[in-house]
């Protein structure tokens, strides 16, 4: 019985201790969200993967702090191991210096939003030749390359917010808006536009993210990849319980 006692004991002082040794882990994330307009108590997108991100790592035991990056010096602190961790769609250019989970973890979509009279479009393509409103910092996952090509003579309006993309929109300014799901959604739920319609133009796969300079870098994205498994990751992204 002395010996049981003795050994969980031990078991837990090592758990204890390997938590503490644990380096702490920044979270990389962009200052602009593809989820919210909503505003946390900083005035900062209210990213609800910072939520997910606090449930992983507190059940693996990990110390971590979140910092928001504009995207190129997100991607540059990823690559130089500033940052050891984020979740993004997938990036070939950061495959070299960080590990992914073999499935994603949360996913979006990227959507046209139009008005009824204006032709679906169910590829990028198709916004050749089109005026096409888009929001200031985003690349839309590449497929600004293709927009401001001048070959596919896209008219090309910027806005500075998703909401005063829409207005455009209701003002004719242009024909679509190019736009995530989540800003688009509670914009047009705050102000909705008559007869306003979307195509998905894409789904968009959301993935943990590693370096693998942080120590024993498979094990610990294999411990993160098990506890996502076990999580109501929707729930947790809703804000449920908050």
């Amino acid at each position: 019985m002395i010996l049981s006692g003795l050994a969980a004991v031990l078991v837990l002082v090592s758990s204890v201790t390997a938590a503490a040794a644990a380096p702490e882990i920044e979270y990389a994330y962009p200052d602009q969200s593809v989820w919210t307009i909503r505003l946390d108590q900083r005035g900062e997108p209210d990213n609800p993967l910072l939520r997910l991100a606090a449930v992983l790592f507190a059940k693996a035991g990990i110390p971590w702090h979140g910092q928001s990056y504009p995207a190129s010096r997100m991607f540059e602190s990823l690559r130089d191991g500033r940052s050891q961790f984020s979740m993004l769609v997938q990036a070939p250019s950061l495959r070299d210096c960080c590990l992914w989970s073999k499935d994603p973890i949360a996913s979006t979509e990227l959507r046209v939003y139009r008005t009824a009279e204006q032709p679906p479009i169910a590829r990028v393509e198709d916004l050749a030749g089109k005026n096409v409103i888009i929001i200031r910092g985003y690349s839309y996952a590449g497929l600004s390359t293709f927009l401001k090509d001048p070959g596919n003579n896209v008219g090309l309006t910027v806005a500075a917010t998703h909401s005063g993309a829409f207005a455009m929109l209701d003002r004719d300014r242009a024909d679509y808006v190019l736009d995530y799901a989540g800003p688009a959604s509670e914009v047009l739920a705050d102000r909705p536009i008559p007869g306003a319609v979307y195509d998905t133009l894409s789904r968009l796969d959301v993935y943990l993210v590693l370096s693998k300079s942080y120590p024993d870098a498979p094990r610990v994205m294999a411990n993160l990849e098990a506890i996502a498994a076990t999580l109501d990751v929707d729930a947790i992204l809703q804000g449920a319980g908050r």
